[in-house]
């Protein structure tokens, strides 16, 4: 239960947002919902009592189809596997995926059969990602073929800004964000890491950035505290779900 007058509070605001996602959803004729505030963890969204929002809240298509007891699902599912690859919501429509802009990487990730073999009709997706590298979803459905096309354009942007909320004020009520004060590295230690990222040893790195291995070491190993990690490895991961080192 919750420990205090914030808690609760967020709690009020998870009820009150989760109410909004399905009501968003009959107002354009999406009456059914998938939420997921993990994707990569099998335990579902739920209220204070342990009750699955799915099962409070939210309906789907197919009423025996308890995704959320399904431990596999994610791990099967296309829809699930599309939100790893786009971080923009997009939709389901006529056999089709499409989102604001082509997507090459959506369109690869998804088996429109699934789709179609769990009834799904149409349906608009949210992908959440949340710092940390957490991914969660909101999924509004159909079970009729409809055409999304103006329904996405008109609604896409609210429905997304209220996925982001519902998920993230989920995880900030449950304590499933990252935890402690920001993290900043140096300069140095971000050019290190870039470096090892790129596959480059200690000793290349050295070369590379004028400086002696050791110093190298250093600069990872204080990143590395300073993210919370053990490794090189985990550090490199770690700051890449930070920002701190793209794709060059």
């Amino acid at each position: 239960m919750p420990k205090n007058c914030s808690s609760q509070s967020l709690e009020d605001d998870v009820l009150k947002l989760a109410r909004s996602v399905a009501e968003a959803g009959k107002q354009i004729g999406l009456p059914f919902n998938a939420v997921s505030a993990d994707i990569s963890s099998p335990l579902p969204m739920c209220d204070t009592a342990g009750r699955p929002f799915a099962e409070t809240i939210f309906r789907w298509i197919d009423p025996s189809f308890e995704y959320w007891k399904d431990r596999m699902f994610a791990l099967r599912s296309t829809l699930v596997h599309a939100t790893r690859t786009c971080a923009e919501p997009f939709y389901y429509s006529r056999g089709k995926v499409m989102s604001w802009r082509r997507n090459e990487a959506l369109i690869a990730a998804t088996k429109p059969e699934q789709y179609a073999a769990a009834n799904i009709g149409a349906a608009i997706i949210s992908p959440v990602h949340l710092p940390g590298g957490s991914i969660g979803a909101v999924v509004w459905a159909s079970d009729e073929k409809i055409d999304l096309s103006d329904t996405f354009a008109a609604n896409a942007a609210n429905l997304h800004a209220l996925a982001l909320r519902f998920v993230a004020t989920y995880h900030d009520a449950r304590d499933l964000g990252p935890q402690g004060p920001a993290v900043y590295l140096t300069r140095r230690e971000i050019q290190c890491l870039k470096w090892a990222a790129a596959g480059k040893t200690d000793a290349e790195i050295a070369t590379i950035m004028h400086i002696s291995v050791p110093t190298v070491r250093f600069h990872i190993t204080n990143s590395a505290t300073k993210l919370g990690v053990a490794g090189k490895a985990r550090a490199i991961q770690r700051a890449s779900t930070l920002g701190y080192i793209g794709h060059e």
